[in-house]
């Protein structure tokens, strides 16, 4: 090819300095800082107008608000030491769009959980469209780690706390119980639940997409812990009064009994146990029965109990003395068609004999002597037939007939203890008017840190009168000698009560065995009820199920209370009469 074709087949190229080449050049270098320009304002736009929208979707996906839970206030005896606890736990929970599909990650997560795989897999279907679910609730913290080191998504876990009661069954109808939320469910856990409860606290946190802690930002508000409670119970003399109560229903195999310790001057609950009872920290297989504070909430005849009460109406009527003589002869009488007899013929009886003998004839003929509604108004007058006003939920009133219209054979009958309904913590209660010099002390489950008010419930003279005669009732050679503690004088009274029959008469073989006692008399400390419902051993009247039960009970407690004893320890030879 020639020199002048090459040359017309080859494009000519401009040099740089021509204007089409220059304009590109400035064309291009203006898009470049166009976009930085923008890039520029997009960045102010951001960080400057933007800021505060940008900043809350930012938190919104990563600052969270967590709840800090407070624990639940303590509840010790009267001497500080623990019979309800919070400790920590943790609950874990999940989102069950999130849990993985995948089957051996499901089987880690299960057998970390302690549950069968099928079992877990049916219910994250049945929460597939909800955002939470628990997986477990109240782990111990050890348990619950194991399960979130697995790293599974959609799994996390919050912090709680669990009741635990030290105490176990000794005291579990009195204190009662918390549910899985940590709120009282029953006895003085519910009846001070507002006071116990905490309030939350509230801080601010940095999560990942995961959810995920990343960092504890600050604390908004700080955990507000519940109020300690403070009982007027002696977890001693708790412990020693649960252990002599169910040797003696197993012993008698009986369906269950109460047992109640007042302090003589106070009120002060200083031990109540019951049978049966339950274990607060494992109620896998609860017997309701056992849930029942038979003490304060059941509510039955006590029988001849009640007789002392009855005995110190017809002396604050001035007819009568301690040593006046009545005729119990023939050891029965009829009443309205009623026959009520005594154990046998005792002819004639004092005052202070009718209760050793524990006649109904002869209470009979003073509450038929008496006007017709002294035993009553006495009755009322030591607190039964109304609320003890303890605070603790469905405590008992106990019932009294109307006095309005009151024929003889109800006048004679609730002078020796039927007719009406009481609890056992309303006995111990009326007993304390005996055991000090008339006046009444309410009933307190709570430590007192005052003196409590009192009530003029029997006159002086007549209260010192009865506790004497009840010191003779508990000697050597009566029914109720078994109540008898070495180097103390007791004073106390027996029962044994028939048991309703539902259809408004009484069984013919079930029984309840009742001894009441105050202990030392010459400066009494402690008022006991001891109720034992339907022995069914050998024996079933009250000076031989419950009367033991008070002596070893009564004995204990004086000993660890420092009483000094009050008479010298004489070795007796007893016999039942």
């Amino acid at each position: 090819m020639s020199e002048s074709n090459r040359r017309a087949t080859t494009p000519r190229r401009r040099p740089p300095s021509e204007p089409l080449g220059a304009g590109r050049y400035w064309l291009m270098l203006g898009l470049v800082m166009l976009a930085l320009g923008a890039l520029a304002v997009r960045i102010v736009d951001l960080h400057v107008i933007d800021r505060t929208f940008l900043q809350g979707q930012g938190d919104a996906r990563t600052l969270r608000t967590e709840s800090i839970s407070a624990h639940r206030g303590m509840i010790t005896d009267r001497y500080g030491e623990p019979l309800a606890i919070s400790t920590p736990v943790v609950s874990l929970w999940a989102n069950p769009e999130q849990i993985p599909e995948d089957n051996i990650q499901r089987l880690m997560l299960a057998q970390a959980l302690g549950i069968k795989v099928d079992s877990l897999d049916k219910r994250l279907e049945r929460y597939r469209n909800k955002e939470f679910m628990y997986l477990r609730r109240q782990m111990t913290p050890e348990a619950a780690k194991r399960v979130l080191d697995l790293g599974l998504p959609g799994v996390y876990g919050q912090n709680e706390y669990r009741r635990y009661y030290p105490s176990g069954e000794v005291s579990a109808q009195l204190l009662g119980v918390t549910d899985v939320d940590d709120q009282g469910q029953e006895g003085l856990e519910l009846a001070y639940n507002s006071y116990l409860t905490g309030t939350p606290g509230k801080r601010r946190v940095l999560k990942d997409r995961r959810g995920r802690l990343v960092r504890d930002l600050h604390l908004l508000r700080e955990a507000d812990p519940g109020g300690d409670l403070t009982l007027a119970i002696d977890q001693r003399l708790q412990y020693m009064a649960y252990r002599e109560l169910k040797a003696a229903v197993n012993e008698n195999n009986a369906d269950g009994g109460t047992l109640v310790m007042l302090d003589a001057h106070t009120g002060e609950v200083l031990a109540m146990a019951n049978q049966p009872s339950y274990n607060p920290n494992n109620r896998a297989g609860l017997d309701p029965h056992g849930l029942r504070n038979q003490a304060v909430v059941d509510a039955f005849e006590p029988g001849s109990v009640m007789k002392p009460l009855a005995m110190a109406a017809a002396l604050e009527t001035g007819r009568y003395h301690p040593s006046t003589i009545l005729d119990t002869a023939p050891g029965w009488m009829r009443i309205d068609g009623f026959t009520i007899r005594d154990f046998r013929n005792y002819k004639d009886l004092s005052l202070t004999d009718v209760l050793v003998k524990s006649s109904n004839i002869g209470m009979t003929r003073l509450a038929l002597d008496i006007p017709e509604t002294a035993v009553l108004e006495k009755y009322q007058r030591l607190g039964l037939g109304q609320s003890p006003e303890t605070g603790y939920p469905g405590e008992s009133a106990g019932s009294l007939p109307s006095p309005i219209r009151l024929p003889r054979s109800k006048r004679a009958t609730l002078a020796y203890g039927y007719g009406l309904s009481v609890s056992a913590l309303q006995i111990a209660s009326a007993y304390t008017a005996i055991a000090n010099g008339g006046k009444r002390v309410p009933p307190s489950l709570l430590k007192l840190n005052e003196p409590p008010l009192t009530i003029d419930a029997i006159e002086p003279g007549v209260a010192d009168d009865v506790l004497n005669m009840l010191d003779q009732v508990v000697q050597p050679g009566t029914g109720a000698h078994r109540a008898l503690v070495p180097g103390y004088r007791i004073a106390g009274k027996t029962g044994t009560v028939r048991k309703t029959s539902g259809t408004g008469g009484y069984k013919e073989d079930a029984y309840r065995s009742v001894f009441v006692g105050i202990a030392p008399v010459s400066n009494p400390r402690i008022v006991t009820v001891v109720m034992i419902d339907h022995p069914k051993g050998d024996e079933y009247y009250g000076g031989a199920v419950a009367a033991p039960v008070f002596s070893r009970v009564a004995g204990s407690a004086l000993r660890l209370l420092d009483v000094p004893p009050d008479q010298p320890v004489v070795a007796t030879e007893a016999t039942d009469s």
